[in-house]
């Protein structure tokens, strides 16, 4: 990465590596790396959930945030540093790129302290402690930009590891978001499967375009962003509030979907602005 490069973070949630869409999200990474620096975070959610039910354990959810305890912890491991991962990177060698897979736990990639409990929006007012999950507390900026000064995109795992070596699992959102800001991304595209903020979920149709933080929290406030947004839409604002540029929220894309949101903001998804 030369100094001069503002490098796109992509994070991708696992519905999307699972999905039809991940052709042509890879084809839009390999594409931009081409001209560029491009860097993945991915999670993994869905695939995490049918194993833990294919092993017998009941997946536990609060505010759209996952309990973690040790066996949710492996099937983490399993699912997102492992399956997801490496079909991931399968996709993007298809499409001409050159991915470097790796976990938090890869040269402490992403470091993290285990999350203390707290109050989370939609889950009442008592703190609530989620277990085996972390806070990322560094990013090893020097290892990414080797990677992205020699052509590679890396793809990470949304996992981190302690200095004692205990992995946390993190959500996708926030290793993004940390990542974004400390390698000064030109822009944060968050790809799940809503195509943005909705006015309301049943309609495709009411995709919001452009929001600032303070319309966002609106939103929150109104019941009108509810579940899994609430928590995409707060790690947005912390990114913006961390220095972050702009931040996309987006998803079912199509083939150069991605490349349209990067170069016209608000045309695909929805762009959180400061």
């Amino acid at each position: 990465m030369t100094s001069s490069a503002e490098p796109i973070v992509v994070k991708l949630g696992g519905e999307v590596i699972a999905g039809p869409e991940l052709a042509h999200v890879a084809a839009d990474v390999a594409a931009i790396a081409k001209t560029g620096t491009a860097v993945i975070v991915h999670g993994g959610g869905p695939q995490a959930t049918k194993l833990q039910e294919q092993l017998g354990q009941t997946p536990k959810k609060i505010a759209g945030r996952r309990l973690t305890d040790e066996a949710t912890l492996d099937v983490m491991k399993m699912v997102v540093a492992g399956k997801l991962n490496v079909d991931l990177c399968a996709a993007l060698l298809r499409a001409g790129a050159r991915p470097v897979g790796l976990h938090g736990a890869s040269a402490r990639v992403i470091a993290a302290d285990k999350r203390p409990p707290r109050v989370y929006s939609g889950a009442g007012p008592d703190p609530i402690d989620l277990g085996l999950v972390g806070d990322v507390t560094a990013v090893d900026r020097e290892l990414l930009a080797m990677l992205c000064e020699r052509g590679y995109v890396p793809v990470l795992a949304c996992l981190g590891a302690g200095a004692d070596g205990q992995v946390y699992n993190i959500n996708a959102d926030i290793v993004a978001t940390r990542v974004a800001v400390e390698l000064s991304a030109k822009s944060l595209l968050l790809v799940s499967d809503v195509r943005g903020v909705l006015r309301d979920v049943k309609d495709p149709s009411s995709r919001i375009a452009r929001l600032t933080v303070e319309e966002g929290r609106a939103l929150i406030r109104d019941g009108i962003v509810r579940e899994g947004m609430i928590p995409k839409l707060e790690e947005s604002f912390g990114a913006i509030a961390a220095g972050a540029k702009q931040v996309h929220i987006l998803g079912k894309l199509g083939p150069n979907d991605l490349l349209e949101e990067a170069s016209r903001p608000g045309s695909i998804g929805t762009v959180l602005v400061p």
